[in-house]
C-alpha cells in the first residue's frame, strides 16, 4: 500500500501537549486537572478557544461534555466523532486523555493546512470526568452521554469536600444547554496511551484496539471492634483490618489464578480510627476485577464473595459487600479496526492488535456509535502517575493514524 502525502504536523502536535501540560502541572512533571474544578475550567476554556479559531463550533451538553464540529461538504450526515478526555487523576501524567483531545485538534488543524473538506462533518469531543477520581465514578460523561447512569444520579454525586456535580458544573459554567444523550453519529475514534507494556515491550509503533475488557467493581467494608492495643488478648479481637487483609490476599491470588490476563486490584484503603494503639474497627476499600472473558469475570463474580465472606466469618468480623457495576466486554467495530489497520499501513507503521486493559469514554461510547481504538507505547507502561512519559515520534505516529482513519470514514462512500 502507498504511503500517505497528508501528514500532520508532529512538532506542533508536541509544543500543544507540552503548552497543555502547564495547566494544572505539578512539581514532579505530572498534572492535576480535576474534573470541574477551575483548572478544568483553564483547560476547557483554552479547548474551546482553540477550537474555535480553527473554525469550530463548539457545543456543551448537561454534564459538560464538550463538542467542536467541523462542516463537511454533506451537512445532512451524520458526523465522525473522536476525541477523549482532559481531566486527570490527583498525580496523573502529561498524555493520559490529553494525548486524544489534543491529536485531535492537530488533525482539525491539518485538515484546515490541506485544504481538506471532508464529505461528513467531523466532532473533536471532550467527556467529562472519565478518570473518576474527585466523584468517585469513572466514565461519567461518557456514561450519562450513553445512558448508562441517570443523568440525575450522577449530578447529585459529591466529592470529598461535599460539593456535587451540579454545583461544580455551574462553577466553572459548563452545564451546557444540550442534552446529554446519543445523537446520530458515523463513527468515533479514540487516540490514547496504551497504559500497559506491551506495545513497548514488543517495539510495535500502534495498537489496533479490538475492545475493551470485561470488569466488576465492588465497595467492601469490614466492620469489626475497635479496642486497645495492649489489653485485649487474641481470642477477643475482632479486627476490621486483619480481616480486610486477608481479604485483600484473596483479591491477589484469584488475580493470579488466572494467568497474565487475570487483573484484580484493591487500591482504596479507609482505616478507622486510624489510631496506632487502637485495633482497627472498620475498614472500607475498594475491589475490582477485570478480564477479556465474560465467563471468567462471571466466575470470579460468583466466587469472590462467597470467599471473602468464609474469610470474614473466620475473623469474626461483619463484610458488607456492594457491588458497584459490572462492564461487559465490549468489542469494536470491525470496520473502523480495519480504517485503523489501513491508516497505520499507509503512514508505514508497525502495528498489534491488542485488547484494552483499561476503560475508556470509548467502551460507553461503542454501545451507539460504530466505534476504534489508537494505542501509542507508553514508557514502562506507566500511567496515572506524574512520571507517565511517551515520545514524540510516539504521539505523531498516533495522531497521524486517527487523521488517516477520520478523513477515510468521513469521505466514504454511503
Amino acid at each position: 500500500m502507498s504511503q500517505t502525502n497528508q501528514r500532520i504536523d508532529g512538532k506542533r502536535l508536541w509544543d500543544s501537549l507540552m503548552s497543555f501540560a502547564e495547566i494544572g502541572a505539578t512539581p514532579k512533571g505530572g498534572v492535576r486537572r480535576l474534573a470541574l474544578s477551575h483548572v478544568d475550567k483553564t483547560g476547557r476554556d483554552r479547548f474551546r478557544a482553540e477550537c474555535e479559531a480553527q473554525g469550530l463550533k463548539v457545543r456543551v451538553d448537561s454534564v459538560g461534555n464538550m463538542f467542536a464540529r467541523r462542516e463537511g461538504r454533506d451537512p445532512a450526515r451524520a458526523p465522525v466523532l473522536f476525541g477523549s478526555h482532559l481531566d486527570s487523576q490527583p498525580s496523573g501524567g502529561k498524555f493520559d486523555g490529553a494525548l486524544g483531545v489534543i491529536a485531535g485538534l492537530e488533525v482539525i488543524r491539518s485538515l484546515n493546512d490541506l485544504g481538506i473538506v471532508t464529505e461528513a462533518p467531523v466532532e473533536l469531543v471532550n467527556w467529562t470526568d472519565e478518570e473518576g477520581s474527585r466523584f468517585g465514578h469513572s466514565l461519567m460523561g461518557s456514561g450519562v452521554w450513553a445512558g448508562v447512569y441517570p443523568e440525575d444520579h450522577v449530578r447529585a454525586l459529591k466529592d470529598t469536600d461535599g460539593v456535587t456535580v451540579a454545583d461544580s458544573l455551574d462553577a466553572i459554567g459548563y452545564h451546557g444547554p444540550e442534552a446529554a444523550r446519543p445523537f446520530p453519529a458515523d463513527a468515533y475514534f479514540e487516540l490514547h496511551i496504551e497504559q500497559g507494556p506491551i506495545l513497548e515491550r514488543e517495539a510495535k509503533q500502534i495498537g489496533i484496539v479490538t475492545g475493551a475488557q470485561a470488569q466488576v467493581w465492588y465497595d467492601a467494608v469490614t466492620i469489626g471492634q475497635d479496642s486497645h492495643a495492649g489489653t485485649t488478648p487474641p481470642s477477643t479481637r475482632k479486627d476490621a483490618l486483619v480481616c480486610a487483609a486477608r481479604i485483600i490476599d484473596l483479591v491477589d491470588r484469584m488475580m493470579r489464578a488466572r494467568g497474565e490476563d487475570g487483573r484484580g486490584t484493591v487500591g482504596q484503603l479507609h482505616v478507622s480510627p486510624n489510631s496506632r494503639n487502637v485495633i482497627p474497627g472498620e475498614v472500607r476499600f475498594s475491589v475490582e476485577f477485570r478480564h477479556p472473558d465474560q465467563a471468567e469475570i462471571d466466575r470470579l463474580d460468583a466466587q469472590f464473595p462467597r470467599e471473602a465472606e468464609f474469610i470474614a466469618r473466620d475473623c469474626g468480623v461483619e463484610l458488607q459487600l456492594t457491588t458497584l457495576f459490572r462492564i461487559p466486554p465490549q468489542p469494536f467495530d470491525p470496520a473502523c479496526i480495519d480504517l485503523v489497520r489501513q491508516g497505520a499501513a499507509r503512514a508505514g507503521y508497525s502495528t498489534r492488535d491488542i485488547v484494552s486493559g483499561a476503560g475508556h469514554d470509548a467502551v460507553y461510547v461503542a454501545r451507539h456509535v460504530p466505534t476504534a481504538m489508537i494505542f501509542t507505547p507508553c514508557k514502562d507502561g506507566l500511567s496515572h502517575n506524574e512520571a507517565e512519559s511517551i515520545e514524540p515520534e510516539e504521539a505523531t505516529a498516533g495522531a497521524q493514524v486517527l487523521f488517516e482513519a477520520i478523513v477515510a470514514r468521513a469521505n466514504r462512500t454511503l
